[in-house]
């Protein structure tokens, strides 16, 4: 028989470039690809045929599937069927249990060919399916030559996601400076309440308004609120103390006008320019003739320049609720420019958390201070996303007050008031009542420290299902302001008294494995198909199986850590899982909570509603975030087994 024929340059070329759409040989040198591909035989698969299996012996080849689908089933091609369970695989090759399925662009079995051992999965094509083998020796001349293809091999969850996050930045950043440039609408801007008065009010009532409001104008408006002139802080002096006009002269005889105004339809950078030709500093904004807001110097330099620090000050030195209201449309808008940066998760969520503690305690400042109590007896306790500082940007409300009194029952009403008008206004700001009356104005989240921790013992003591539903929420317990020495003893409580409730824990276990990760039988994505839309909720069907597995872990071994990251990361150790293992676990939370929040700050004209704002449009994600969403599932549910094995066996 003749020797096949060698491809022709350009059959090479053709086929690198489309080799070169996949990871890892995108991020590949030319060369390296070439390389890859030169060395490459191609195989064909009919529909049913397996194409490896643990009969197989060592594994000869690395493979890329071209076309086509396969599906890896652990055990041997018999178990594959419906008889036996196999093995766990290493390096993301395979689930124990359950399948996996493997499209255009996948490499298999990878942590066979790094071991240089059978695969202990059975490989079945699916459709009719082309694949490129690279036999070994060429696979280990590749990773000596190329780290990005060694460095994917051996931590393709960590390589996937530097690759989305790549991906978001260089498509968020446009966006970012889109929204930061003065191309932006006036309209768009976060509405604040101009001070606004008639021609006829005096110069004593106008300047203790702009005191009290501490803003630095004052706008004269007409009975139908159109802009008729403006009298600014640095008028005063040339125009009220210089002349030593009395204080009861009447806004009309010392104010600028007319006054230049833009409509909602101007830009940003129509208000920069007109500032500049006029020499002036405020820019009253309408809206059909009406003023509905303002735009200072001030305003447009903190647009292009909004940073952490200046928004927590902002926050802190808020004189009332108003002026908070739209500082949390700010804390979002703060978060898209984070996004675009290229701010990983982690981050991104802490310091979204961060800005919202800072708000809401500035909230229960003013409201506090309002009614006359005293801090020093009560303490705001942050539960849920805020309390494990994991808050996205569409966040309900979960929270409670503890306080301190001999009488709880006769203190109550007080301080369950009080958290009621702090819960409302939180609302009033864009984070929604708790729908399961999570809250502080709740009489079941409004105790005393006695009450509090009573209430904690009866729920590992009974463990009934609602108890488990509340532990799952509440057992992520952080003091947030006020007297916090009052949580002290609650935020160490559950993992002291867990190491002697194992029947809690197996009960909390599985409470948590009801919700499976979303693969079906073919090991492919499960999604809720609506309307042409492949919808899949990436908190229910995700992060949260994440969160309940690493509470889990953290109160079995007694560790009284806060946080998905940091539970995992300090309960791997006394699980003897592999590095690699833990940074899987960590890597996909993140992702997750990352297209989370990419979701939740696409551009919209107003907050996204958290009753949708996870899910997602599977069909509507790139490559790399298909491939990364379906590994994440697939960890999650190594998670999972890794939950029954220990617990439940």
């Amino acid at each position: 028989m003749a020797a096949p024929a060698t491809p022709s340059s350009s059959l090479l070329a053709a086929l690198a470039a489309e080799v070169a759409r996949h990871a890892p040989f995108s991020q590949m040198a030319p060369e390296h690809v070439a390389l890859f591909v030169a060395g490459c035989k191609q195989q064909y698969h009919a529909p049913g045929e397996v194409v490896l299996g643990p009969h197989s012996g060592p594994v000869q080849a690395l493979m890329l599937v071209r076309q086509g689908s396969v599906t890896g089933r652990p055990g041997s091609a018999q178990a594959a069927q419906g008889g036996g369970t196999g093995n766990v695989e290493g390096a993301g090759e395979g689930d124990r249990d359950s399948a996996f399925e493997l499209l255009a662009g996948d490499l298999f079995p990878v942590g066979a060919v790094l071991a240089g051992r059978a695969v202990t999965s059975t490989y079945t094509a699916q459709a009719d399916t082309f694949s490129l083998a690279l036999p070994l020796a060429q696979v280990q001349q590749l990773l000596a030559l190329s780290p990005p293809f060694a460095g994917f091999l051996q931590r393709r969850v960590a390589h996937y996601i530097e690759l989305s996050r790549q991906a978001v930045q260089k498509a968020w950043a446009s966006q970012t400076l889109a929204a930061q440039s003065l191309e932006a609408r006036l309209g768009s801007l976060p509405r604040k309440q101009p001070l606004a008065c008639s021609p006829a009010t005096p110069l004593a009532e106008a300047l203790a308004q702009m005191h009290a409001r501490r803003v630095g104008s004052v706008l004269v408006v007409d009975e139908a609120l159109a802009p008729l002139g403006i009298l600014t802080r640095h008028d005063i002096l040339g125009r009220v103390t210089l002349p030593q006009l009395p204080l009861q002269t009447p806004l009309a005889q010392v104010m600028s006008a007319p006054v230049h105004s833009l409509d909602i339809e101007h830009t940003l950078q129509d208000a920069a320019l007109l500032m500049t030709r006029h020499g002036i500093r405020h820019v009253p904004v309408t809206e059909g003739g009406r003023v509905v807001n303002i735009v200072s110097e001030r305003d447009l330099f903190a647009l292009q320049r909004l940073s952490l620090k200046q928004l927590s000050t902002q926050i802190r030195a808020a004189a009332d609720e108003a002026t908070l209201r739209v500082l949390a449309a700010q804390i979002r808008q703060f978060a898209r420019h984070l996004l675009g940066q290229g701010v990983q998760a982690r981050q991104l969520t802490e310091l979204v958390s961060h800005l919202n503690d800072v708000l809401t305690e500035r909230l229960v400042q003013l409201v506090a201070a309002r009614r006359g109590l005293d801090l020093a007896q009560a303490c705001w306790l942050a539960f849920g996303s805020e309390g494990r500082g994991e808050q996205t940007v569409a966040t309900d409300q979960d929270n409670g007050l503890v306080f301190s009194s001999t009488q709880p029952e006769a203190d109550r009403a007080l301080w369950r008031a009080f958290g009621q008008e702090v819960n409302e206004a939180l609302d009033a700001a864009g984070y929604p009542l708790c729908k399961g009356g999570i809250m502080a104005g709740q009489p079941a989240c409004c105790l005393s420290v006695d009450e509090w921790q009573q209430r904690f013992m009866q729920w590992m003591r009974q463990g009934e299902p609602e108890d488990l539903l509340n532990a799952s929420i509440f057992f992520d317990l952080r003091p947030l302001c006020g007297h916090t020495a009052l949580a002290e003893e609650l935020v160490a409580l559950p993992a002291q008294q867990a190491l002697h409730a194992p029947r809690f824990l197996r009960l909390m276990v599985d409470n948590a494995l009801r919700r499976a990760a979303p693969l079906n039988w073919r090991g492919a994505l499960a999604t809720h198909d609506e309307d042409g839309h492949q919808w899949f909720d990436l908190k229910l069907q995700g992060t949260a199986i994440f969160v309940d597995a690493a509470r889990l872990f953290t109160l079995a071994q007694g560790l009284p850590v806060l946080g998905t990251r940091a539970r995992l990361e300090a309960a791997a150790p006394g699980l003897r899982v592999a590095a690699q293992e833990a940074e899987a676990w960590v890597g996909a939370f993140e992702f997750l909570q990352m297209l989370r929040l990419r979701v939740q700050l696409a551009p919209a004209a107003a907050p996204p509603d958290p009753k949708n704002a996870n899910r997602v449009d599977v069909a509507t994600l790139n490559d790399i975030d298909r491939r990364m969403l379906k590994e994440a599932v697939r960890v999650a549910r190594r998670l999972q087994q890794r939950l029954e094995m220990d617990f439940l066996r």
